[in-house]
């Protein structure tokens, strides 16, 4: 019985075949890879994967699709995991001797933004992130400081991620079609990360991305006076989409000194 992509689920299945070896080439899985795909959907890259590895993981939320992939595959290769990949425990999976986890995935869109942010706690656990999400998404991901896709989603993965639009997939590849055009991106966990709280910095830039139309000195009134901006080095008449990685970074070590936000 063929099966109803659900709207709720964000359920967009790839099925063409060109795409789907496009992607694994990316990807290159090896036989003996700890790798873990989000929202197999009906297999369609499972299939890929498994003619590489020796054992794939999966985390399906569908009930209906669990029971599809369970008559599909074999359980000794395929361990399903049945749940909600925004509340997975990515930690717990297993993982053999030497490996880091590899993730991939087909990204609902609808939870795409939380669900990055969720697997980032994991980011010291893991190899690297293969995922197809929206392509205005991906673009805000890798975008440089200076253009309208500059924003809280670039600084926060940046500080964590080396990251790469690949190569990008027409609505046409998926069924249902989405309205919107897909990307393939690649996620490398940075070894050493620039060294500040992650929740000093996002407060900071959850803060300065809040009005990006103002300048910087506007956006953060409250937490930090005109002069302590210019003593971390940055233009107070900056706007927020100009400002480097590096200086929101300055900023969040300034926040965890100071202890609490300031006022004029």
């Amino acid at each position: 019985m063929k099966h109803i992509p659900k709207k709720r689920f964000g359920q967009n299945f790839l099925t063409d075949q060109f795409v789907l070896q496009d992607i694994i080439s990316v990807i290159a899985p090896q036989a003996t890879d700890s790798m873990v795909e989000i929202g197999p959907g009906q297999g369609a890259m499972t299939q890929y994967l498994l003619r590489s590895l020796d054992s794939l993981q999966v985390v399906e939320l569908d009930r209906d699709l669990v029971a599809l992939l369970k008559k599909k595959f074999d359980a000794s290769k395929l361990v399903i995991h049945s749940g909600d990949a925004l509340q997975f425990d990515f930690g717990a999976l297993p993982v053999a001797a030497g490996n880091k986890l590899r993730v991939v995935g087909n990204l609902p869109y609808n939870i795409s933004s939380p669900l990055l942010f969720h697997l980032a706690q994991f980011a010291s656990l893991i190899e690297d992130q293969h995922f197809m999400l929206q392509k205005e998404v991906v673009q805000r991901m890798v975008a440089a400081p200076g253009g309208r896709d500059y924003g809280r989603l670039s600084v926060m993965l940046q500080w964590r991620y080396q990251m790469e639009l690949l190569f990008i997939v027409p609505p046409t590849a998926f069924d249902p079609p989405p309205k919107v055009e897909s990307a393939i991106v690649r996620m490398r966990p940075l070894a050493q990360p620039l060294v500040c709280a992650e929740s000093a910095l996002q407060q900071v830039v959850t803060k300065a991305f809040s009005q990006r139309r103002k300048v910087l000195r506007n956006c953060v009134a409250g937490m930090f006076t005109e002069n302590q901006l210019i003593d971390a080095g940055l233009n107070p008449q900056a706007r927020p989409e100009t400002v480097p990685l590096e200086q929101f970074v300055e900023l969040a070590r300034l926040l965890e000194q100071i202890g609490h936000p300031v006022h004029e």
